[in-house]
């Protein structure tokens, strides 16, 4: 198939759009933090885009999207980006290549929520580098490379599992290894500039009409309906969040943006296979779901201390398996439970269950490694005084 030129102008500024997400990140947290690790956690997601721009130049592309071995990783053939050049279907293949590295650089950035304000530079820079290749790359590779999830059929159109399962129970995994906050559950760690977060959560929304529909990888129509049910399962899920927080007090505009995140996360496995009142229905569940793991995160005590895994984590799951319950062949040419195929809801499932196991067990592994190897903590000293200060030698000014 010869080059389209606007197909490829399409996945050109969806891939612009969706590297704005990684600092919108970086911003979202940030408004949630202390006023002395601000810093700090917008710096991480720049970093954490820029040490995976490398990885994935180098070796990760490849290992996600070259020649299926055993099902599980893809073998080395484009080591360097060898073989990656002009050439394609519909659009280049070193155009596929930049849409899927700002995929995996939001990922990282996701992550850092289990270990803000408590972690050095120096041991995210590693561990990062090494979470990418053993637990990113894989996951890319059964979902989209041609690994087994492919192979049995299971379904992630732009990332549920690859992108938000990965990234919620690998920060649950992180914050485990890590520890709680120094004062963790005596002092108040409310955020302090919930503007900063809003303005990061626009950016996310925003984003995110790239993030899905620049899966479809075209201008096409598959592309304009995972663009609707986007907005309408984010809108869902920012009403019933805000709702459920009101019937306990106010109706907080944390909350507000913190359910429409929970819709996009959600919404993304299924928003190339669901139509729009499928979609009302994944974002309203969502901003529910992830509304109470949070509660169950603060009610067991843990420390991780964003959300990634109520948000992302459990909102990823809950997509994968509402992808296999509303899933419509009139869309994306198959067709969930709801429509008689119980095989598509059980994969759907099966993916899901294994994702979690390795993503929690690798990320919790690497992170021991790390640990024991050079240390993921600052001192006492140093996360009293702030990781702006004492890991950037910068502090935001009163």
């Amino acid at each position: 198939m010869s080059l389209n030129t606007g197909d490829t102008a399409f996945v050109l500024i969806c891939t612009a759009m969706v590297m704005l997400m990684t600092p919108g990140v970086g911003l979202f947290y940030g408004g949630m933090v202390r006023n002395k690790n601000v810093i700090s956690m917008i710096a991480m997601s720049f970093i954490a885009f820029a040490i995976v721009t490398i990885q994935w130049v180098i070796a990760g592309y490849s290992l996600a999207f070259g020649s299926d071995i055993s099902g599980f990783i893809g073998s080395l053939e484009h080591f360097g980006l060898n073989n990656i050049g002009l050439e394609g279907d519909s659009i280049p293949d070193l155009l596929f290549m930049a849409f899927q590295l700002v995929f995996a650089g939001v990922t990282l950035a996701i992550l850092t929520s289990g270990v803000a304000e408590r972690i050095k530079l120096s041991s995210f820079i590693v561990l990062g580098l090494l979470w990418t290749t053993f637990v990113y790359d894989p996951l890319a590779h059964w979902a989209w490379g041609g690994g087994w999830a492919s192979q049995l059929g299971a379904l992630d159109f732009a990332g549920g599992t690859v992108v938000h399962i990965s990234s919620g129970f690998g920060a649950l995994a992180l914050a485990m290894v890590i520890g709680k906050r120094t004062g963790f559950g005596k002092f108040s760690f409310e955020a302090e500039n919930i503007s900063l977060t809003l303005i990061g959560g626009a950016l996310l929304w925003f984003g995110w009409f790239a993030f899905n529909a620049g899966s479809a990888l075209g201008a096409n129509g598959l592309a304009v309906n995972a663009f609707v049910v986007t907005n309408i399962s984010a809108a869902s899920g920012a009403i019933t969040w805000m709702l459920a927080s009101w019937a306990k007090g106010k109706p907080s505009s944390l909350g507000m943006i913190s359910g429409a995140i929970a819709g996009l996360v959600a919404i993304t496995p299924a928003c190339g296979y669901v139509g729009p009142l499928s979609a009302i229905f994944i974002g309203a569940f969502a901003g529910v779901l992830c509304y109470k793991m949070l509660l169950f995160r603060v009610k067991k005590g843990l420390d991780e201390s964003l959300d990634a895994w109520a948000i992302h984590g459990m909102g990823g799951l809950w997509g994968a398996l509402a992808t296999g319950i509303f899933a419509s062949s009139a869309i994306g040419g198959v067709d969930g439970l709801i429509y008689g195929n119980t095989y598509q809801f059980l994969v759907q499932t099966l993916d899901a269950g294994i994702a979690i196991s390795y993503a929690f067990l690798v990320t919790y592994i690497l992170a021991q490694i790390v640990d024991k190897t050079m240390g993921l903590r600052v001192t006492e000293t140093e996360e009293y005084v702030g990781l702006d200060i004492s890991q950037h030698g910068e502090s935001m000014k009163a």
